[in-house]
């Protein structure tokens, strides 16, 4: 008997377990492709960029611990890794860059001078691939960024120089949206905040406020570009007052119509982003998720298959809310291989998704609505047990990419003939 046969068998099992409760697994499987998870560049050079031929991560509250062999340093070995991994993945993919991985030629183009040019490159290669682009203004590793305030500051000089940076980000988007003939997401991250407890926060909030309305000021089609805006609760050198809090963020996007963007690591240790996906959704049209795993801090590990990231899912697909859900990730490891780290977070993600749509959840509901709590609660956990692991592999083997451990002998090949002799 093949491989091939014996997961084709496995899978034939677990679909008559989950017929019983009235689950058409094969339907499910179709139904994987509207999942779409927007890989984060980021992951192959440690957030450096390519500004100039030795840029890295500096300041913003974030770092990147671990130097494993294999960073990618140039925009050609990023494409190279990200096909790897693309050719690793099930279902569809998009793209999210910063706008420190332009090409600029070998030539020092600021970050208020940037446009589509330096991007088009991007355009083509994804239009190759048939996916889309997301984009972020990068606030951060910058000389203007480096007293901790960017669209918050008051400096005039340096408040409008990020301004003009945002608005020039968001015409950038709304080009690469209009190219690929799908909307691209346009996120606003700053890491503006105070190490000590300041007394004018609402003179950084002010501010914030008018510079995202100068920097917003033109409306573009949303069919090409979508807004949206990240809060944090705080960061390296800004532990004592972050000014893009979820609760400015989170009014701003109601009053603006924008994307709320929920990073799983913006929170504090006790709250959970599945439970803010409802809350959200009830006054903004759609939601911008950032996927990680944090550890005791917002400290952007691989993403794994766990409880917190059980509920954004299920909260997505129990309210039927993926098409007015964007789905990103956000980690960055140097201390593994970053190609594995990649493929291990997308497929977490992925396996999340999946499991929240092998849930009878339309029987489990009705338990919950007759105060049938015991029921429920016994669902619930009977259904961790599910072979979920078939249909999974299953899925793989329908999107020909590798099933099961399979991936990281691909990877370790990958390493040898490449990463290790960069």
């Amino acid at each position: 008997m093949t491989k091939q046969d014996v997961i084709k068998k496995a899978y034939e099992v677990s679909k008559e377990q989950y017929a019983a409760l009235g689950i058409d697994t094969d339907a499910i499987v179709k139904k994987m492709n509207d999942v779409v998870i927007s890989l984060h560049c980021w992951q192959t050079d440690d957030v450096g960029g390519f500004e100039t031929p030795d840029s890295e991560l500096s300041g913003g509250g974030i770092q990147v611990t671990g130097n494993y062999p294999g960073k990618a340093s140039s925009i050609e070995q990023m494409r190279a890794d990200l096909d790897k991994v693309l050719a690793l993945l099930p279902g569809k993919q998009r793209l999210n860059l910063h706008a420190i991985y332009g090409e600029f030629g070998g030539k020092l183009v600021d970050r208020n001078e940037i446009s589509i040019e330096h991007f088009q490159g991007w355009v083509d290669w994804a239009k190759e691939r048939g996916m889309g682009l997301d984009f972020n203004a990068t606030c951060f590793s910058h000389p203007r960024a480096a007293d901790g305030f960017t669209l918050s500051s008051k400096n005039e000089e340096n408040r409008k120089f990020w301004v003009e940076h945002v608005a020039r980000c968001r015409a950038i988007a709304a080009e690469m949206g209009k190219q690929l003939g799908t909307p691209t997401v346009h996120n606003t991250w700053i890491p503006d905040g105070s190490k000590d407890v300041p007394v004018d926060r609402n003179g950084h909030r002010t501010l914030l406020k008018k510079s995202l309305d100068e920097a917003y000021a033109i409306e573009y089609p949303k069919e090409h570009m979508k807004d949206a805006v990240e809060s944090k609760l705080f960061g390296i050198g800004a532990e004592s007052m972050t000014v893009g809090s979820h609760d400015f963020y989170l009014s701003y996007a109601v009053k603006n119509n924008k994307l709320i963007c929920l990073d799983n690591g913006h929170f504090h240790p006790t709250e959970q982003v599945g439970d803010k996906i409802s809350a959200c959704l009830q006054f903004v049209d759609e939601v911008l998720l950032h996927v990680t795993r944090p550890v005791r801090w917002d400290s952007d590990h691989v993403v794994t298959l766990g409880e917190d990231l059980q509920l954004i899912a299920s909260e997505i697909v129990r309210n039927d809310f993926l098409s007015r859900v964007k789905i990103g990730l956000d980690f960055f490891d140097a201390s593994i291989n970053r190609v594995g780290a990649y493929v291990v977070g997308t497929r977490a993600a992925q396996q999340a998704f999946l499991i929240a749509m092998l849930e009878p959840t339309a029987k489990i509901k009705a338990m919950e609505e007759e105060g049938k709590n015991f029921e429920r609660l016994a669902m619930l956990e009977i259904m961790k047990s599910k072979p979920w692991g078939a249909v999974w592999d299953y899925y793989c083997m329908q999107s020909n990419v590798p099933v099961a451990e399979d991936f990281i002998a691909e990877i370790q090949q990958y390493e040898d003939e490449v990463l290790t002799k960069r």
